[in-house]
């Protein structure tokens, strides 16, 4: 809290905060009755009162950004150019945020031509000159540069704005090894993405830090650049420019014309009638309670704030340590007074286990831990028992901790992650504070963020955190359907127990193949970039969507595409639509470009992977989609491209251990549309799948109302195209987007289509009307998927939810079938004593590496798993293929 004998100037960046709100909680779960979205609004004025209640500000003002555009972009136009487009769903929450605010009585300050940060920077600097202690809050890293002994930032931890960390001086020095005033110098020479501020290729923050305490400035390192020896010599000598641009648009101003300076900032009593109004229409009930209770303004001499629903919460246990005989007894007696299971937590630092939690519902036991100790053998013994239930927030993790050192866990019964998921699986609840707060409406007691060096004294958090996750799991059990219930147990938590084996095992990969690809792919790439500059007559920057532009509309005289604020859109889509439409060797070669740079970061990003024991171990993320798809990152394995030749190298280099001959793939044929074929109980569907003929010759046939040996291939392509896009949603506009064909000739198409196939029609218009009326749509399995939007009076955003309802059973359904296959496959592999393991779940595709001797076995199961993981009216059809890589192994 800031010195008392001083007034306190608080400065907060709107725009900025607001964003960070906005991805922090979760869109579905902050909506009004008439669709409005209201989750950055609720997450900003909450970060607000809490900081009103702990920092007491006697002034106060919020800065906003009027646009993307202020003289930072007329000097270099490509300034903040990668950053995508609004959310539809934030649009329109900041000038509610501002109405609240209004409402609050808080001042909210603009200016034209400049960032919402020249604004902090100028009062943050006038209330320092005035004697004001000064809080920054903003999550612009720019801002560092502002602190001083007068002038604290508040910076937004990752898990959103609830959490500030404060950056005093001692705090930056501690983290950069720098003085605040130098960061914009450390920024420059580093770059900053997130502005498309490229910076001097190959230095990194240490080598930043390193320069500019050795030189004392980045004008006096720009002096001296030719005592810089290498590489990064050379590219700081080269790309100079870079680091001189970024310094000049990083540096806040301090002395921009306000119509207010920080004397005319002091609190202010709220509104209570326009409180309540807006408060009102935006269904804000906790929050305006709380509000109202600033009524005065909350300014020095006022009565505190209250703390919110925390202060009602139960005090946790103080935990206790057993060893031994009293230890087995506590389990005993736990296990009699807990059948359901108790809470457990590892404290881990990396694969070093420093402490286990255990927890019933009044009493904790913490087991700070060594390797090899004997006395916690009651401990390993219910860790290993299967009989013996646990609780846990993301135990696949925990698992993996506990297996590098050395100790099974079997019984898990409930993943507090995972049930938070199912119940919202667009949700953000996906650290243990984040379902603590949202489903005991309590705040998990955490360490201090401040805290530089931990207390060695204090005491672990694993035994509390195990008993917030023993209370949590029965607080989601209560909120939890059967069908759900059964997800959850039935496939989510036998899946999460494959996956911490597969991640554990990594895959093989031939470093050599890949170096070897990079040199190629950097080769294409300058090569290309040369042949369009000499297209054009001159160089530019292929990635500057600007410079880009200014090519293809501006000299090349091209038709404009989709515009954008910025212009005429320079994406993908644009650009393959321009260059079907208006084709130009620039284009074409521009295309080239962009594939090959996007294949080089997918390759760079997986040398980076490799471990040091020459496989990569990526990490499968479970709660990473709403559908119920595994997604895979650090790196990620299912970007990699199929088709080109470039993607089916990439997939030769992943190869098989050295102990084990080959790979097996194994994938299922076209399941999206087997399970359309249930789904809808379209006769023809179902006979095409049994029939044996091929899906979409056989669709075609029926299309175009010729023998399936006169279809031809780009008759084949269309319904294709077809059959998979309307799933998801696909227009006849989209559809003839796609096919490059006449929009009439694909309303007739689409018009041919459904009434041959009139089954698909009436499900794909049930499923939608059937999720308006439950508000969700669920999979043959029960996972289900809410949709608020599609009855919002939104146009756009009930549209979205129409289109991705289309396909959410169908997504969803594909999802639990594969993990139902990786449960089975696993199963059978440990039953029989196998020496295969799974290593990669890509898309439909499963790679298994197979030891010697079990080819035929190692074949029998998977296609048997797999095939049977579901009953559905068609077949499930596996294709199962062997090679010493992953792309020989292909079928």
């Amino acid at each position: 809290m800031p010195d008392g004998s001083k007034p306190t100037l608080l400065v907060v960046d709107g725009h900025s905060l607001a964003f960070r709100a906005f991805y922090a909680l979760p869109v579905d779960s902050f909506t009004t009755s008439d669709g409005q979205h209201t989750n950055a609004i609720h997450g900003f004025l909450s970060m607000l009162l809490l900081l009103l209640q702990k920092e007491r500000p006697s002034h106060l003002a919020v800065a906003f950004d009027i646009s993307r555009f202020s003289f930072r972009s007329r000097e270099y136009p490509e300034y903040k150019g990668t950053r995508n487009e609004t959310p539809p769903e934030f649009k329109g929450q900041v000038p509610l945020l501002q109405e609240a605010l209004k409402a609050m009585n808080v001042p909210t300050v603009t200016k034209e031509d400049f960032e919402a940060d020249d604004i902090l920077a100028t009062l943050a600097t006038q209330g320092k000159e005035q004697g004001f202690e000064v809080l920054v809050v903003s999550g612009d890293r720019d801002t560092i540069q502002l602190v001083n002994d007068d002038v604290t930032l508040l910076y937004p931890s990752v898990r959103g704005v609830s959490e500030l960390t404060r950056y005093d001086t001692a705090r930056v020095r501690e983290r950069y090894g720098i003085e605040p005033y130098q960061y914009p110098e450390i920024a420059a020479l580093v770059g900053e993405t997130s502005d498309n501020l490229p910076g001097i290729d190959k230095v990194g923050e240490k080598t930043a830090v390193k320069w500019i305490t050795q030189y004392g400035s980045l004008e006096n390192l720009l002096e001296h650049a030719d005592e810089i020896k290498g590489v990064v010599g050379n590219n700081l000598r080269e790309q100079r420019g870079n680091a001189e641009r970024n310094r000049r648009l990083n540096r806040l101003l301090t002395d921009v014309e306000l119509p207010v300076g920080p004397q005319d900032l002091v609190r202010r009593p709220i509104d209570e009638d326009a409180v309540r109004e807006v408060f009102g229409r935006l269904q804000f009930r906790t929050l305006l309670d709380r509000v109202l209770k600033l009524e005065g303004g909350g300014a020095a001499g006022s009565a505190p704030v209250a703390e919110n629903d925390a202060d009602a919460a139960p005090p946790a246990p103080k935990p206790k340590q057993l060893l031994d005989e009293e230890l087995q007894t506590w389990f005993e007696r736990m296990r009699a007074a807990h059948p359901e299971g108790l809470g457990l937590q590892i404290e881990a630092q990396g694969s070093t286990i420093v402490s286990i939690g255990v927890a019933g519902a009044d009493e904790t036991v913490d087991l700070p831990w060594q390797a090899g100790r004997r006395d916690y053998a009651p401990l390993e013994a219910w860790l290993a028992d299967p009989a013996a239930p646990k609780l846990l927030h993301d135990a696949k993790s925990q698992l993996k901790v506990l297996a590098a050192n050395g100790l099974p866990l079997d019984g898990v019964a409930f993943d507090t992650v995972l049930a938070a998921w199912l119940l919202r699986p667009s949700g953000q609840d996906k650290s243990l504070a984040d379902v603590v707060d949202r489903f005991l409406q309590e705040r998990l007691p955490e360490t201090d963020p401040n805290q530089l060096v931990a207390d060695l004294d204090g005491a672990s958090p694993a035994p509390t955190h195990a008993w917030y996750v023993l209370r949590a799991a029965h607080a989601l059990k209560e909120g939890i359907d059967d069908r759900t219930l059964q997800v959850l147990r039935d496939i989510e938590l036998p899946t999460l127990r494959v996956l911490a084996q597969m991640e554990r095992a990594g895959v093989a990969v031939d470093a050599g193949a890949l170096d070897a690809l990079n040199a190629e792919l950097s080769a294409r790439i300058a090569d290309l970039a040369d042949e369009a500059y000499l297209i054009v007559g001159h160089e530019l920057n292929l990635g500057s969507p600007k410079q880009l532009q200014d090519v293809l509309f501006g000299e090349l005289g091209m038709p404009g595409t989709r515009r954008t604020k910025t212009g005429f859109s320079t994406d993908a889509d644009a650009l393959l639509d321009l260059q079907a439409k208006n084709p130009h060797p620039f284009l074409d070669v521009l295309l080239q470009h962009r594939d090959a740079s996007k294949l080089k970061q997918i390759l760079e990003t997986l040398q980076r992977g490799i471990s040091s024991d020459g496989r990569i171990h990526t990490t499968y993320v479970q709660t990473g989609t709403t559908t119920g798809r595994i997604s895979s990152n650090d790196p990620n394995l299912q970007n990699i491209p199929i088709r080109a030749e470039e993607g089916r190298r990439i997939r030769a280099a992943f190869v098989a251990g050295e102990e084990y001959p080959a790979l097996l793939t194994a994938d299922y044929s076209q399941i999206e549309m087997r399970i359309m074929a249930h789904l809808s109980e379209d006769a023809g569907l179902i006979e095409a799948f049994h029939s044996g003929e091929d899906l979409h010759r056989f669709v075609g046939s029926r299309v175009f109302g010729v023998p399936p040996a006169e279809v031809t291939a780009f008759m084949r392509t269309k319904v294709k195209a077809m059959s998979y896009g309307l799933a998801y949603g696909l227009s006849a506009f989209g559809l003839a987007q796609q096919l490059r064909i006449d929009r009439r000739e694909a309303e007739d198409l689409m018009a041919g289509y459904f009434e041959r196939f009139g089954g698909v029609r009436d499900y794909l218009r049930n499923v939608v009307e059937q999720a308006r009326v439950d508000g969700y749509t669920e999979t043959i399995f029960g996972r289900r998927r809410p949709f608020p939007d599609l009855n919002s009076p939104n146009r756009v955003l009930r549209g979205n939810a129409e289109r991705a309802a289309l396909n959410a059973p169908i997504q969803g359904t594909a999802a639990d079938i594969m993990k139902l296959a990786m449960i089975g496959v696993a199963a059978d592999l440990r039953e029989h004593g196998m020496r295969s393991r799974m290593l990669l779940q890509v898309h439909d595709e499963l790679v298994i590496e197979a030891a010697e001797g079990e080819h035929d076995e190692l074949a029998r199961i998977v296609s048997e798993r797999m095939a049977a993981a579901a009953t559905l009216r068609v077949p499930l059809e596996v294709q199962v293929g062997f090679g010493h890589d992953w792309d020989a192994a292909a079928h």
